[in-house]
């Protein structure tokens, strides 16, 4: 695998990244995880791209912007849980790998450039009258939003 580009911590990134997939996406199948794993990247890559963006500029900053990521939020009740998951969860372990795969350009993108998604079934306000660019198991993904 190639340098990780996307944090200068890669250590504290997979770990970020790994608890927001598990917070996020615990349910999915590998791609399900890999996609959320890949709107990360994506966020991360428009920062590059424009020299800063306003969600982050690394991996964790993405992850722990607030109101972006809700297993983040002080509210949500999965934040207690992906704070005290360790690596002997197989869930948790497989997060770890898919997020490990994704900060060194192991993944390839199955959401075409998305940055935003959101459960199916759920439309929030920025989803109204947009076009979707993937639907990856119980997630619809977006590109393009500013």
């Amino acid at each position: 695998m190639s340098n990780c580009r996307y944090s200068r911590t890669p250590d504290k990134a997979v770990d970020v990244l790994a608890r927001t997939l598990f917070g996020e996406a615990r349910g999915e199948k590998v791609r399900g995880l890999e996609a959320v794993a890949c709107v990360v990247i994506n966020r991360v890559e428009k920062a590059i791209r424009r020299g800063g963006y306003w969600w982050g500029n690394d991996a964790e900053g993405v992850c722990l912007r607030p109101w972006q990521f809700s297993c983040w939020n002080v509210n949500d009740p999965n934040r207690e849980q992906i704070l005290q998951v360790t690596d002997n969860n197989k869930v948790f372990a497989s997060c770890l790998r898919v997020a490990r795969r994704a900060l060194f350009g192991g993944v390839k993108d199955p959401t075409q450039g998305a940055t935003h998604y959101h459960r199916i079934g759920l439309l929030p306000a920025w989803a109204r009258n947009r076009i979707p660019c993937a639907e990856i198991g119980n997630h619809v993904f977006y590109k393009d939003i500013p």
